[in-house]
């Protein structure tokens, strides 16, 4: 088994290579602007660290997000060119479940990550490896009650610590590949027909994109 993983939900651009026991190389960079022109080269790089080619990855992990449109698209686009080309199959994660992977408590606790616009993308978790809720994206202040007091990781949490009043410095503030490659090779050990606790490697929004179709178009007539 390899995994090449990979995620450009969030600011980071993050790459991993896993062989189903450990990680064998990955590559984090945190440009919240250059998804596009880091992801490649992070491939590369891993690659090369690992002294591995592309013909030898397995499987293709993805973090579907919830993520901003443009950045999102990025990385799922590369997975599914990867996957195409190499002809393996390409998995779907949630981001917010990577995060909550390497958070690795085993009491309750949210994943909240910056969703812009003044909110976040959060879900709640029973432990590292169980969400209860579905992500969601909210204005903190619609959610303090609920996350009043409970421990808190990602960068939407740090963001608005008056919210995320236990909000916890020492888990991860952004999802990394090394932590979604990690529980997909979890999840294939346990099914390896890899059926079981997988998304559909589509972009998980959860809103609307901010450019709209034009209502009224001018009309132009030839002279």
């Amino acid at each position: 088994m390899l995994l090449l993983a990979l995620d450009t939900a969030t600011p980071a651009v993050t790459v991993a290579l896993h062989d189903g026991a450990q990680v064998l190389a990955r590559a984090d960079q945190v440009d919240a602007r250059r998804h596009g022109e880091l992801l490649l080269p992070s491939v590369d790089r891993v690659l090369r660290e690992a002294e591995r080619t592309l013909a030898d990855v397995t499987h293709v992990v993805a973090g579907v997000g919830p993520g901003p449109y443009t950045g999102l698209r990025v990385g799922l686009a590369t997975a599914e060119a990867f996957g195409a080309a190499l002809g393996v199959p390409v998995h779907g994660l949630c981001t917010l479940d990577g995060i909550a992977w390497a958070a690795g408590l085993d009491t309750p606790f949210v994943v909240a990550t910056d969703a812009r616009r003044k909110e976040v993308y959060w879900a709640h978790y029973a432990d590292a490896r169980t969400r209860r809720s579905e992500p969601s994206v909210d204005r903190p202040a619609d959610i303090a009650d609920a996350v009043a007091g409970v421990p808190a990781a990602g960068a939407g949490a740090r963001l608005y610590a008056d919210t995320f009043t236990a909000v916890r410095e020492d888990l991860p503030e952004h999802v990394s590949a090394a932590a979604l490659a990690g529980l997909a090779a979890e999840l294939l050990t346990a099914d390896p027909g890899g059926g079981t606790g997988f998304l559909p490697t589509r972009p998980l929004y959860l809103r609307r994109p901010d450019a709209q179709v034009p209502k009224n178009y001018k009309v132009v007539t030839p002279r």
